[in-house]
């Protein structure tokens, strides 16, 4: 479900609603703004698949949240 495997392709994967959810962070978003730009893509679907991927982004350490607000990390 976090990696494509054999018979899970990239675009059903959290790992490629990831980059689909980080291309959307150039500065600094709210919750809200951010679902509602990427909730029509098909690798995301649903809200629950959405925090999901928003997990697994802070826990790889690409995004943070700094005053309510979900910020990518560049390192």
């Amino acid at each position: 479900m976090i990696l494509p495997t054999k018979h899970i392709t990239e675009h059903e994967a959290l790992i490629g609603a990831g980059g689909l959810v980080l291309e959307e962070i150039s500065k600094p978003v709210s919750l809200s703004h951010l679902w509602e730009n990427v909730k029509s893509s098909s690798s995301v679907q649903t809200y629950e698949r959405f925090i999901l991927t928003l997990d697994m982004l802070h826990i790889v350490g690409a995004i943070e949240i700094e005053e309510s607000m979900i910020v990518r990390i560049k390192k």
